[in-house]
C-alpha cells in the first residue's frame, strides 16, 4: 500500500492546515503507533497505522458518513456566505475536507442529513433511479382525511406543471394532524407542496428515515455521529 506524509494524511483526516498541524507537533501532539513524531514530512500507510492527535486516534478512512439531527436555522450546505451550515456545527472530530451533505433538507426542516465524502455513494442514494425512500413527520394545521391521503399517494401534478410521483401517507394521530410521508424524490419544498395542493398546511417537518436507517433517537438536535459498516448498508437495502 503506498504511504504520504503525516501531515497530509492529518490534514485530510481533519481538516486541519499544515501550519497548525506543524505547531501541535512541535508540541509532541502527534503520535505514529505510539511515538511522537516532530516532523510530519514522515511518511506512514494511513490505513495500517495508529495515528494519534491530541491524544485521540485519528479516523484516516479514506470516506466517512455521517448521520446529523439537523436543527432549524441551518442550510444543508457545504459552505455559506450569511447561514451557518450542517457542516460547520460538526463536532472537531468528524471534520474532513470535503464533506457535503448528500441530499438537502430546507432551512426550517429538521432532522436526517447525510454527510460525507464520498461523491459515489452520495449520487447512488440520490438518484431516481434507484428510488431510496425518504421517511418524514409532518405536522399540519388541519386534519388529513383519507380523501387527502388518497390524493397525494396518487402522484400530481400542480397547477405550475410539477409532477410529484405517488407517496405513502398515513395520519398518526388522533386528530390526523401528524403524518409520515415517504417519497422517493426529493424536489424543492416537496412534501410542503404536496399538502399545500389539497388544502393543507405543514407546520413542522422531521425527516426520521433515509432507506433502511431511522434517524437515532438518542441524538440530539444539533448532534452528529458516525454511521457504521452495518448501518450504511440499511440505507441502500431501504
Amino acid at each position: 500500500m503506498a504511504t504520504e506524509r503525516l501531515d497530509k494524511i492529518l490534514g485530510n483526516a481533519c481538516g486541519i492546515s499544515r501550519s497548525e498541524l506543524k505547531k501541535l507537533a512541535k508540541k509532541g501532539a502527534v503520535k505514529l503507533n505510539g511515538k511522537p513524531v516532530f516532523d510530519l514530512s514522515e511518511k506512514a500507510e494511513a490505513q495500517l497505522s495508529v495515528i494519534e492527535l491530541n491524544g485521540e486516534i485519528v479516523n484516516t478512512s479514506k470516506f466517512i458518513y455521517i448521520m446529523q439531527n439537523k436543527p432549524k436555522g441551518v442550510v444543508s450546505a457545504s459552505a455559506s456566505d450569511s447561514d451557518l451550515t450542517v457542516v460547520d456545527i460538526l463536532p472537531e472530530d468528524l471534520q474532513r475536507k470535503g464533506l457535503f451533505p448528500a441530499g438537502r433538507l430546507d432551512k426550517d426542516t429538521t432532522g436526517f442529513v447525510l454527510i460525507t465524502n464520498d461523491g459515489a455513494f452520495a449520487h447512488r442514494i440520490l438518484s431516481p433511479s434507484n428510488h431510496v425512500p425518504k421517511t418524514y413527520l409532518a405536522r399540519l394545521d388541519k386534519a388529513c382525511s383519507d380523501e387527502h391521503i388518497s390524493v397525494l399517494e396518487g402522484g400530481m401534478t400542480l397547477k405550475d406543471g410539477a409532477r410529484f410521483k405517488p407517496a405513502s401517507v398515513k395520519a398518526l394521530n388522533g386528530e390526523r394532524t401528524l403524518a409520515e410521508v415517504v417519497i422517493c424524490e426529493g424536489k424543492y419544498h416537496q412534501i410542503k407542496r404536496m399538502f399545500k395542493a389539497v388544502g393543507l398546511e405543514v407546520i413542522e417537518l422531521k425527516r426520521i428515515k433515509i432507506g433502511g436507517l431511522s434517524l437515532d433517537s438518542e441524538l440530539s438536535e444539533g448532534s452528529s455521529r458516525e454511521i457504521g459498516a452495518e448501518e450504511l448498508k440499511l440505507i441502500e437495502k431501504n
